[in-house]
């Protein structure tokens, strides 16, 4: 299953001037703290002195899994059809975060259970009806792998190509916290127990159901350990989506917001596969969801907000939008010291 992502590291180039016109602005040096890295990131991601977020977007990957059918989730597996129905009401928290930022939204049906009405906000790249069972077989073939890798990475390019260059990615589907989980597992070797948690709510009882129902298939598939081969056999329609999507917007030399734990471990095999993604990714928040800062250690990152969420949907990533804002604004808007007449 060859990739064929070209990911150039950034270019270091500008980051003289860039740190000269950020410490130039008036205030004390480093006052502004996390915001100033912030504006350094996005001036060299894109390679200018003035960036500029244009027409900034968050696609929410929906399907279904093979797993749910196990019991590892509170919520019956129909609630991923009945939530993207949400989405494309306007009904959902993304929708009032999205709306309240101005960001565009979009829905893939990456694989949901079932089929969707037709909307303008929903895109169909429906690759089966919901993955398998993996208690009992590979999520996924590796040609269906292949094939949602490549759907996500061509949206990411019709978004390019309408003019986007700030990207973020959330996703919805019942049952993938599981796969996520084992995900971390086998690609970071982090004990299982710290890579599981409560999901859409589970009391102790069902997260010791779900923790040994995760370990089944652990055991069922022990010798999986090259990341697509991983992807394959423990993910979702959505994360491979996502995992495609996160490649080809480094490759496009765009900004990724980066959402919770889910889509964190979609950037994980992304990352096994191309390092240098990371580079180009901005990780909106910390998840109270057990495993997500251990991962976000992994990747030795600093998320913008701590807040206790686990929803996803990409919530994370309209709430920390605002941080990006003002980032370019400060870079782009505010006064030298020389400007304003001020002694330093």
């Amino acid at each position: 299953m060859p990739l064929n992502f070209t990911i150039a590291p950034l270019s270091l180039a500008l980051k003289p001037a860039l740190q000269t016109k950020i410490d130039q602005k008036t205030k004390p040096l480093g006052a502004l703290g996390q915001l100033e890295a912030l504006a350094l990131q996005i001036g060299l991601c894109q390679n200018s002195l003035t960036p500029q977020l244009n027409k900034p977007c968050i696609l929410i990957f929906a399907a279904d899994h093979g797993i749910a059918e196990a019991g590892v989730s509170a919520y019956p597996q129909s609630v991923t059809a009945q939530m993207v129905t949400n989405f494309l009401s306007g009904g959902a928290a993304i929708n009032v975060f999205a709306q309240q930022h101005q960001l565009n939204l979009f829905i893939v049906d990456a694989g949901v259970k079932t089929d969707l009405i037709r909307h303008p906000s929903l895109i169909n790249a429906k690759i089966g009806y919901g993955t398998q069972n993996m208690l009992q077989q590979p999520a996924m073939t590796a040609d269906a792998c292949r094939q949602a890798l490549q759907a996500g990475a061509e949206l990411v390019l019709q978004q390019q190509q309408q003019g986007c260059n700030c990207i973020g990615f959330g996703e919805m589907g019942i049952g993938n916290t599981s796969a996520a989980a084992l995900l971390m597992q086998r690609l970071t070797a982090t004990p299982l127990s710290h890579c599981v948690g409560r999901g859409t709510g589970l009391d102790d009882q069902q997260l010791h159901r779900k923790l040994s129902l995760l370990q089944q298939v652990l055991n069922r598939h022990p010798d999986i350990q090259a990341p697509l081969e991983v992807l394959a056999t423990f993910g979702g329609f959505e994360i491979a989506m996502m995992v495609g999507a996160t490649l080809q917007a480094a490759a496009s030399g765009m900004l990724i917001m980066v959402d919770g734990f889910i889509a964190s471990t979609a950037l994980l095999v992304a990352y096994m596969l191309y390092p240098q993604v990371l580079e180009y990714c901005i990780f909106s928040h910390v998840s109270s969801e057990r495993g997500h800062q251990a991962l976000l250690n992994h990747f030795n990152a600093k998320p913008l907000l701590n807040m206790d969420l686990r929803l996803g949907e990409g919530s994370g990533i309209a709430l920390a939008f605002p941080l990006l804002q003002s980032a370019v604004l400060f870079l782009n808007e505010m006064a030298t010291f020389a400007e304003a007449g001020v002694d330093h």
